[in-house]
């Protein structure tokens, strides 16, 4: 079986890398998307329609074209990774979770056990709570046996 696995959340560690490492080095037949995690690209992604008057109007524009994107990955995956870090609020993950939520996507949420109380439902929803990218190789390993 093949297997479309997006990666949402955090971009300031190589928790990514991890993963696909893992799975290369399981054998496993998986493609791996993505956002952009070049944070100053991403920051520009709307920049291209003109100068907006204020920093909250530049955003709000490199967001909806940053949607495109992260939507139709989200929805062509057959699962989802929402990583939360533990520097920063990725606030765009837990949005993803919430998409895949609404889609009945499948999605594992990758967090240590210090945020367990502000992901709870979060959590709730995932099909699973790994605290290691080695779990979420198990997982994968698991879910595309023979």
């Amino acid at each position: 079986m093949s297997f479309t696995v997006y990666l949402s959340g955090e971009i300031h560690t190589d928790w990514r890398e991890e993963i696909k490492q893992g799975a290369r080095d399981a054998g496993l037949d998986v493609v791996f998307t993505q956002a952009v995690t070049d944070h100053d690209a991403s920051d520009a992604a709307g920049d291209m329609l003109g100068v907006p008057e204020s920093g909250f109007w530049r955003d709000h524009q490199s967001s909806r074209v940053n949607a495109i994107r992260t939507r139709t990955l989200i929805e062509q995956s057959d699962l989802v990774v929402v990583r939360f870090g533990d520097k920063y609020k990725q606030w765009n993950a837990a949005f993803d979770a919430g998409y895949c939520s609404a889609l009945g996507k499948p999605y594992v949420t990758l967090h240590g056990e210090d945020i367990v109380h502000p992901l709870k439902e979060v959590d709730a929803d995932a099909q699973a709570w790994a605290t290691t990218t080695d779990q979420v190789v198990e997982i994968l390993r698991y879910v595309l046996r023979d």
